[in-house]
């Protein structure tokens, strides 16, 4: 009790019963666990903020590589399409000079042909 006074006399200044410390007690309780609670879904909300804005720098990371290899396949497309048709063009060069120089050679062909059969038709008659 003489701890209750002594409290009566230190807060006896403001003439404050009491029931009424009691209350300030519990009030101020409240207030705390109310911050508590508020801190506590504050830093729920920030967690969840913090993932999701982390997913999203992952996926607009993952469209950047996604971009960047697309142009890397497309460019290297492109060249090999250069290649492909100067190798084709090589080709058909060649494959034109090898008709000029079979045209050029069918005549005689005929010619030995014709010999060969005209030989084959004398020895067998």
């Amino acid at each position: 009790m003489n701890s209750a006074i002594g409290l009566q006399n230190r807060v006896g200044e403001c003439n404050l019963s009491r029931t009424d410390i009691l209350t300030e007690i519990k009030k101020a309780e409240a207030d705390a666990a109310a911050i508590v609670e508020k801190a506590e879904a504050d830093k729920k909300t920030s967690i969840a903020n913090a993932r999701r804005d982390s997913v999203n720098k992952i996926q607009a990371a993952e469209a950047d590589a996604r971009d960047a290899s697309e142009k890397t396949i497309s460019k290297e497309k492109e060249k090999l399409a250069v290649k492909r048709e100067e190798l084709l063009s090589v080709g058909r060069a060649e494959a034109a000079e090898l008709e000029k120089s079979a045209k050029g050679r069918m005549p005689k062909v005929k010619d030995m042909l014709n010999k060969e059969v005209e030989r084959s038709l004398n020895v067998a008659s």
